[in-house]
């Protein structure tokens, strides 16, 4: 995996409709009754982020946070399909993460959305960019509001959604990540091997392994980040630098490297999203009825 820092900033299509029509979610309409902000007890937080959303049908008493990766300043990943259409990793992640969020919540699921727009979580001021780009510090700080949106979400399960990049375009395939470090990992590696299992399913792209975020092969923000495994969401505890990990199960995925073309075109592509959500929500649905 590697993440690359390019500036570039451009509004996503939720759900096939202009960008304005941010009511929608899998083609459903949001009601403004299902919409409870979190923001009381997490401040500092933009307008549309940690947002719940009612379940649609059926009422199960469980809450799914999701997390669509990057946003706003932060692009994540950038790739190109082979026609040269740019795929960029956080429009992908966002528009699955509301195809997502609509299956759930028809199976009875409370939703909470770390972001619903082409935002960072955090509100960042103007000294939270660089040149255009989002700083290390500021990167670090909404990667630690997302997991206090989860917290004060009261969430079951952790679902961050992210895609993979890689500088060889031939590489490609599905990977899922988990915390080994938490008093919870025997349900962080249940949950990432469900998903991982749905996911590799449903694409039947190559099976790339389930791995503890340690074994992450990428840039870290700082040194702090290379000495403590870093995908700061999924925690745990490390004073400093993680001061409030994310209580519940949780799971980051890369269902695929959108600097493969061909899984570039899948990732952009409304139909290969929908699969990639499909298959995300089918393993979300057997970790939760699964044994306790």
């Amino acid at each position: 995996m590697a993440t690359l820092a390019l500036v570039i900033n451009r509004a996503i299509d939720l759900s096939g409709q202009a960008a304005g029509n941010r009511g929608h979610i899998a083609g459903a309409p949001v009601k403004a009754a299902d919409a409870v902000p979190q923001q009381p007890s997490v401040p500092g937080l933009e307008g549309s982020a940690c947002v719940s959303y009612a379940p649609t049908h059926g009422h199960l008493d469980r809450t799914v946070y999701i997390d669509a990766g990057h946003g706003g300043l932060d692009p994540g990943v950038v790739g190109t399909t082979a026609s040269g259409r740019t795929v960029l990793e956080k429009d992908a992640a966002l528009t699955v993460a509301l195809r997502l969020a609509g299956l759930l919540r028809s199976d009875g699921y409370r939703v909470v959305m770390a972001r619903t727009q082409d935002t960072t979580v955090l509100k960042l001021s103007a000294a939270d960019s660089n040149y255009g780009a989002i700083t290390s510090s500021a990167e670090h700080r909404d990667l630690a509001a997302r997991a206090a949106c989860s917290n004060a979400a009261g969430a079951n399960v952790l679902v961050s959604i992210h895609f993979d990049g890689y500088s060889d375009p031939s590489v490609g395939g599905t990977e899922t990540f988990y915390d080994a470090a938490r008093t919870f990992a025997a349900a962080n590696r249940l949950l990432a091997t469900d998903l991982q299992a749905a996911l590799v399913a449903r694409l039947g792209a190559a099976d790339r392994g389930v791995w503890t975020d340690d074994q992450l092969a990428a840039p870290t923000l700082t040194g702090s980040g290379q000495s403590y495994n870093h995908l700061i969401e999924l925690g745990p505890l490390s004073q400093g630098w993680v001061d409030n990990p994310s209580q519940m199960p949780g799971a980051l995925v890369e269902p695929l490297f959108v600097t493969n073309p061909a899984e570039a075109l899948i990732a952009s592509d409304p139909a290969g999203q929908q699969k990639i959500a499909e298959a995300l929500e089918s393993g979300v649905l057997k970790f939760m009825t699964g044994p306790a």
